[in-house]
């Protein structure tokens, strides 16, 4: 069953076009990744599908329901991450934990906000104030807070932007532990490589969807360079990025004893998310 059902959902702010006529389904239980550069319409669709932006036509179902008409109720089993924290300073972790689980009428809320510092591991500074947490931290607590309700979706805006590496692996360690409980992940991001932790991926620019596919099927359509040293006498070649690309253009050269070495130079998600923007920016100037 799908979580998310989009039907030609468009957005305008004056004469700019936030979403252009996006159609796509989201399946239940998946990370799905929303990927495009800063202002291609992630936040905007995000906040569409959470209720708090109100489309010029086209509709959405979250789980069932409109975000609009059928706004309080949806909220009960959404979680909400923006991008940049919500929470209140002065308040330790724990509390504002349980201001937000009060607001949900979470049963057994103490015992639900230990689980929930301890799965993002902060149960150590779960007492101290906020103000006194970095923006990684800052970032856990705003997790929790979305976590706390047991929801059934969880929309991440940009929740990785500026973390360190070993931060950005724990929130993908706790995304995926997520989706495997059930949980439907709907993440945004213009860091292109997380496309790879995803199980499906929406490419957008300036509200248009450019490609729905698998990360795999998405670097399908990269191309790989093939260098072969052939007594020392370098040969290339530029094929699709696939193991039966790159076999028949090796039947070519009959892997002899003389090859000495075949390097493969495959392009980066990054570098074909790019190539399809490009794309489309060189169709519409033509």
């Amino acid at each position: 069953m799908n979580a998310i059902e989009i039907v030609n959902l468009s957005k305008n702010f004056g004469k700019i076009g936030a979403l252009n006529r996006m159609s796509l389904d989201v399946p239940e239980g998946t990370i799905y990744g929303l990927v495009g550069p800063n202002g291609s319409g992630k936040t905007t669709l995000i906040k569409a599908l959470v209720g708090s932006l109100r489309p010029n036509s086209g509709f959405a179902k979250v789980l069932g329901l409109d975000p609009l008409k059928d706004k309080w109720e949806l909220r009960k089993q959404i979680g909400y991450m923006p991008q940049s924290p919500a929470l209140y300073d002065d308040l330790s972790a724990r509390d504002n934990i349980l201001f937000f689980g009060k607001e949900q009428n979470v049963p057994d809320l103490h015992q639900k906000t230990d689980e929930i510092l301890s799965f993002a591991e902060l149960t150590n500074r779960a007492d101290d104030a906020v103000r006194t947490f970095s923006g990684g931290m800052k970032k856990r607590v705003s997790l929790c807070c979305a976590l706390v309700h047991n929801p059934k979706i969880i929309f991440l805006d940009e929740p990785t932007a500026a973390l360190d590496p070993y931060l950005k692996m724990l929130f993908w360690i706790l995304f995926r532990k997520l989706a495997q409980s059930g949980v439907t992940i709907f993440v945004s991001t213009h860091q292109m490589d997380e496309a790879m932790l995803c199980d499906k991926v929406t490419i957008l620019r300036n509200g248009e969807i450019l490609a729905v596919d698998t990360p795999r099927n998405i670097l399908h359509r990269g191309k790989t360079k093939l260098k072969i040293f052939d007594n020392h006498e370098e040969k290339t070649a530029v094929i699709d990025s696939t193991s039966e690309n790159l076999a028949d253009e090796l039947k070519k050269f009959g892997l002899e004893k003389n090859i000495s070495s075949v390097e493969l130079q495959p392009d980066t998600i990054e570098d074909i998310i790019l190539s399809i923007i490009r794309k489309k920016e060189k169709e519409e100037k033509s």
